[in-house]
């Protein structure tokens, strides 16, 4: 059986390529569609949109924009919570979230969540093992977990759903 091109090469921004501007609300809709469209659902569900992200902010889970404008740190949350509202519960999704920022900074934190997943993805579609050193906080091992989970389940769908 082929593996899927799109996810051997599998890739989240990192922090630095992120848009270092600040986006309305259809520019954020657009660059998470392009970052996460080959990941995520099949080719003719929506990801994300406006009043998804609208909730979000009502929900406490991002920051309101400012001027109504969205900035690197609202895209990398929306990032982590596209992959993850996959597989957990939006208050699931949260704690995971306060739980990585209370532990580095929001950019280290979504740095690790993008490696932590495509080691999974590697792991998962290509049998790249990876382990955790011995000494691994709980933080991290929690991390790799998560991933992994999230791994788990896009190999089920991408390798014998078809989707």
């Amino acid at each position: 059986m082929n593996k899927p091109t799109a996810i051997t090469n599998f890739h989240l921004p990192r922090w630095s390529e992120l848009p270092n501007l600040d986006l309305y609300l259809d520019q954020t809709v657009n660059i998470l569609e392009k970052y996460l469209r080959n990941y995520i659902g099949n080719k003719d569900e929506t990801i994300i949109t406006k009043t998804m992200i609208n909730n979000y902010v009502k929900q406490g889970l991002i920051k309101p924009p400012k001027k109504k404008k969205y900035n690197r740190i609202h895209i990398a949350t929306l990032i982590v919570i596209c992959m993850l509202k996959q597989i957990y519960s939006i208050n699931d999704i949260s704690e995971l979230i306060q739980l990585a920022i209370k532990t580095a900074k929001i950019n280290t934190a979504y740095n690790q969540f993008c490696e932590a997943l495509e080691r999974a993805i590697s792991y998962t579609f290509d049998g790249i093992e990876y382990t955790l050193p011995e000494d691994s906080i709980f933080e991290q091992s929690l991390l790799q977990s998560v991933a992994q989970s999230f791994a788990s389940k896009l190999y089920v769908e991408k390798t014998f759903l078809h989707k």
